[in-house]
């Protein structure tokens, strides 16, 4: 990891500060929703006291015996709907149809109120419709069935009569009234049935006065006219279940009680709400002071999870069924709060029992959003989200200067240290050698390293010459010496020892030599005159006589070079390959070939030798060309590896670079060289 990228996740600690924030803002919202709660609970109590004078319009106790049946709701509608099989007109939500399971799939009806009449949508799954016909339109018949839908009414503990819809095709139906003088029509009800795919759909107004306290809706299925048997599905098992509707004086009463921005919701002790006042609509100005997405949504991440603002709305089936409505209706206060997720509102609730004569007979629940407490949380969490975000920008653009500056000093030292190497005198100046901090002190002892280097590397270079002359004049001393005690008369074992010594002097005299070899060809260097000459031919004659002075040897020159002019010195450049060939040949064995190519490559000529034998180190690659550096075995003495030095100071000589590299099964010597201008 860079030290940018490392100073950069230490600058995302920053964002402690806005968690903190949105932690310190969580805190306060819930301290103040809390406040809120209690307000709504005395509200509620308030509320509760003054419906508990209205027992009378709760029908029903926690302890009537018919909490256990089915009971039936009925809406109240807006508008009157149109009876014509659809019910597009009550504006109900698709939820707040009751369902039973049919014979042939669900059931699914509802009841609505308007002004004086009730209306009734059933909505019946049939995969096989059986319409009356004259024998069997009414329902005494007892030899033929067709599929029908009644609606049980009774006035317990009188007896129930029946409203009954046989239609003989789809349109407008003849409801017939079943009571104890048996069965007749009734004129008063209109009802269309309308055939839709999978079924029908039955659609009723029926006048208020006709229906009982208790209502059931029982549907008739048969798969064959002629089958004397009948398949049923009922709402009610044996009775119908009471019909649980608004009460007019109750919303009335609502309606004064409740405040501005609150919903209040009276229920039986079934929980069937009974009224409902008033609505949960957000305040314009509020609103609109609400936070951006981005800003909701990172602070929706840290706020504590809650129900969502969905299960706060009325239930569409008319009962109310939460948890907290529930334990009200047992007797106790209790209270809920509903987190919203699109609009980002969230709802308060509480929910008391309403009691007569010590029996809960209902529950209040009264709403209210926090639109008040999300006022203030959304002010300070985009005041605390602009600040904090402002201060981790200039945390993180600051860390993120420095720490390139600072990367850029170091690659500034790293790449001057790289130089540094590849330059012979290894006495370049490094960067941020003059700063008084870690980076200045490691710039000024790499500078003190490359230096002592640079000294050592100085005496490796003129140790040879030194050397050879210091020696040369104690050599020529013994030389001396030696041929004139040749001359003396000596026994036999004096004269082999004199002339051992005149041999290892002799050797001495050679190695002197090749010590100052280097130096001559760097005054050689300095003092040819540059000529233009055709590489190729140079090549092509030395690769010829190399062929002679090296038999054991098989020489191949390739040339792919259309003009090999060059300007330089030819001696030198012979030399040069001598060295070259002379190492090929010493690494190689009787036999193998020798290969020399020369080729254009990069605006000049590349001279390349290969040869086989074995790889060359990877940590001699990068000596390979220094002085005194050789890689042949010990016993060889007649080598101080001057040879590739020399071979590079005369490439050095002509502004071209050599180089060297392992290739498969040998070693391959490149020399690249400028063409003349």
């Amino acid at each position: 990891m860079t030290l940018r990228q490392q100073l950069l996740l230490v600058s995302l600690l920053a964002l402690m500060l806005p968690w903190a924030g949105c932690q310190f803002i969580r805190e306060t919202e819930s301290a103040l929703r809390a406040s809120q709660q209690q307000m709504l609970a005395g509200t509620a109590r308030a509320t509760a006291d003054s419906m508990s004078q209205y027992a009378e319009e709760f029908p029903l106790t926690a302890s009537d015996d018919r909490l256990t049946g089915e009971q039936l709701y009925g809406h109240r509608l807006d508008t009157a709907p149109l009876i014509d099989g659809y019910n597009d007109e009550w504006g109900l939500p698709p939820d707040a149809l009751q369902s039973v399971r049919g014979p042939d799939g669900p059931v699914r009806f509802a009841l609505g109120l308007n002004g004086s009449y009730a209306y009734l949508y059933v909505d019946v799954s049939d995969r096989h419709v059986v319409y009356a016909d004259r024998n069997t339109l009414l329902p005494v018949s007892r030899t033929r069935y067709a599929d029908r839908v009644r609606l049980v009414s009774a006035n317990p503990p009188y007896l129930e009569e029946a409203l009954w819809f046989t239609a003989e095709a789809p349109g407008p139906v003849v409801t017939y009234l079943q009571n104890a003088n048996g069965y007749s029509p009734e004129p008063t009800i209109r009802a269309y049935w309308q055939d839709v795919p999978g079924g029908y759909r039955l659609e009723a107004r029926i006048p208020l006065n006709r229906l009982g306290t208790h209502l059931g809706v029982v549907v008739d299925n048969t798969d064959d006219a002629g089958t004397p048997g009948t398949r049923s599905a009922s709402f009610a098992s044996r009775l119908p279940g009471a019909f649980v509707t608004t009460s007019l004086e109750l919303a009335r009463i609502a309606e004064s009680l409740v405040q501005p921005g609150m919903r209040l919701i009276v229920t039986d002790a079934a929980g069937w709400r009974i009224a409902t006042a008033g609505g949960l609509d957000p305040d314009p100005d509020r609103v609109s002071r609400n936070p951006s997405n981005w800003l909701r949504f990172a602070y929706d991440a840290m706020l504590e999870a809650g129900t969502p603002a969905t299960f706060a709305e009325p239930d569409p089936l008319g009962r109310e069924r939460q948890a907290y409505v529930l334990s009200a209706l047992q007797g106790r206060q209790s209270a809920a709060w509903f987190r919203g997720t699109d609009s980002g509102r969230a709802v308060v609730a509480v929910a008391e029992p309403v009691s007569s004569g010590g029996e809960p007979i209902g529950a209040v629940v009264l709403q209210q959003t926090t639109d008040a407490i999300q006022s203030l949380r959304n002010r300070g969490l985009a005041r605390l989200m602009n600040v904090t975000l402002i201060a981790m920008l200039l945390v993180a653009a600051t860390l993120l200067g420095y720490a390139s500056w600072l990367s850029r000093r170091v690659r500034r030292l790293s790449i001057a240290a790289e130089a540094a190497l590849e330059n012979d005198s290894l006495r370049a100046s490094l960067p941020s050698s003059d700063a008084r901090d870690e980076i200045g002190d490691l710039s000024r002892g790499f500078s003190n390293v490359l230096r002592q280097l640079g000294d050592y590397n100085e005496y490796l270079r003129t140790l040879a010459s030194k050397l050879s002359h210091e020696l040369r004049t104690p050599l020529a001393i013994v030389t001396s010496s030696l041929e004139n005690l040749e001359h003396e008369t000596q026994n036999e074992a004096a004269a082999e020892y004199t002339a051992r010594a005149k041999t290892g002097a002799e050797r001495l005299r050679r190695i002197l030599a090749a010590m100052s070899e280097a130096g001559r060809v760097e005054e050689l260097i300095k003092n040819a005159e540059p000529e233009i000459f055709d590489l190729g031919n140079v090549v092509s004659s030395t690769v010829t006589a190399y062929a002679d002075a090296f038999p054991a040897r098989r020489f191949t020159f390739d040339s792919a070079a259309a003009d090999p002019t060059v300007a330089g010195s030819p001696e030198l450049i012979i030399q040069m390959l001598d060295k070259l060939v002379d190492n090929a040949v010493s690494f190689s064995a009787e036999g193998d070939e020798i290969v020399i190519t020369l080729r254009p490559d990069a605006g000049g000529l590349r001279l390349d030798v290969s040869n086989p034998g074995p790889p060359l180190p990877e940590r001699m690659q990068s000596q390979l060309f220094d002085s005194m550096i050789s890689m042949r075995p010990p016993k060889d003495d007649r080598h101080l590896g001057l040879g590739l030095y020399v071979a590079k100071l005369i490439v050095d000589g002509h502004d071209g670079r050599i180089e060297a590299a392992n290739v498969e099964g040998g070693v391959r010597f490149s020399v690249w060289l400028p063409r003349s201008e």
